[in-house]
């Protein structure tokens, strides 16, 4: 096949869900609702994790409004674009904008890995080691692990894309999917791909299932724990944090372990487009929903901000 060096590659089609156009009706306000419900309860999310007297200062709310950042940046990479590529029909990006979708996309879903493991890790402080919790879940402990979340995952990222700019690319340039991604990438490639598979299947075992690990590890001896505990008032607090993060976790590493823990050989376009679309554009929109309905704290400083802004009318 012809090849295109990557100076001088005018850019990819992306292909998006045009093998199913009569889905394109019914795509483009779903997409638009669950984009707009993301960015209005993220926000919600973010502004009470900074406004109300009771989460400002805690850790896991601290940690909470972070994922809920990374979660609106994260579903902002990929769904705007495909909102106009469903609305106009125009797949076509170029070469360098196609990367540094690639490089943001790769960087905000391992952010949001790390930091689903630092509220492991609060959770199971605070449940195990509850008299400890002040020292060890500092100012300066969050402070280190939201930096280290978010350095870690773009030097991640940036180890991808700089292997993807390495290569040639084939002068067939459509991408089954309606945003760039590492493994379409990699099978328009000429030049061989065996460092970048054997980098992006090692290092993402270990940056998706070491998180996961860790996060499975804090479960078990926060559930000894809670079931030591006296009393069945406590039980419950515990769970309700808790649960609340559990579910986000399942939701979030059961698609992306799916889409990415295997080789690039074995890749399905049609079943990576859907499965996706549900951490891209769904885990971001149900996210605060969980946070919200099974989190006490939380449904409790929602109910404190209606009550603000009822009172003026009373």
């Amino acid at each position: 096949m012809e090849q295109t060096n990557a100076s001088s590659l005018p850019g990819f089609i992306l292909l998006g869900f045009s093998s199913h156009p009569e889905l394109r009706h019914l795509l483009f306000p779903l997409f638009l609702t669950m984009y707009t419900l993301t960015l209005l309860g993220n926000s919600l999310m973010v502004l009470l994790a900074r406004t109300d007297p009771r989460l400002r200062c805690a850790p896991m709310y601290i940690l909470l409004g972070h994922l809920s950042i990374v979660d609106v940046a994260f579903s902002s990479t990929t769904v705007p674009r495909a909102l106009l590529d469903l609305l106009w029909g125009n797949g076509a990006v170029s070469y360098v904008g196609c990367l540094a979708q690639t490089y943001f996309f790769v960087a905000f879903g391992i952010t949001d890995s790390f930091l689903l493991a630092c509220m492991a890790f609060d959770r199971y402080v605070a449940v195990c080691h509850p008299l400890r919790y002040a020292t060890v879940m500092g100012p300066s402990c969050c402070l280190g692990l939201v930096a280290g979340s978010w350095a870690m995952s773009h030097l991640h990222s940036l180890l991808h894309v700089g292997l993807l700019a390495r290569l040639s690319f084939c002068a067939s340039r459509e991408i089954p999917h309606y945003f760039c991604d590492v493994q379409p990438l990699l099978r328009l490639a000429c030049s061989s791909t065996r460092v970048n598979e054997l980098v992006a299947f090692t290092e993402s075992s270990l940056i998706v299932m070491g998180p996961f690990l860790f996060i499975l590890g804090s479960y078990i001896f926060i559930l000894t724990a809670v079931l030591r505990l006296p009393s069945g008032e406590g039980r419950r607090k515990a769970m309700s944090t808790c649960g609340s993060h559990l579910a986000v976790v399942a939701l979030f590493y059961g698609t992306v372990i799916a889409v990415y823990i295997r080789p690039a050989s074995s890749y399905s376009a049609d079943q990576g487009r859907v499965v996706t679309v549900v951490y891209t554009a769904l885990t971001p929109m149900l996210n605060p929903l969980i946070y919200s309905l099974r989190n006490q704290e939380v449904a409790g400083a929602l109910h404190r901000a209606l009550d603000k802004l009822q009172a003026p009318g009373r």
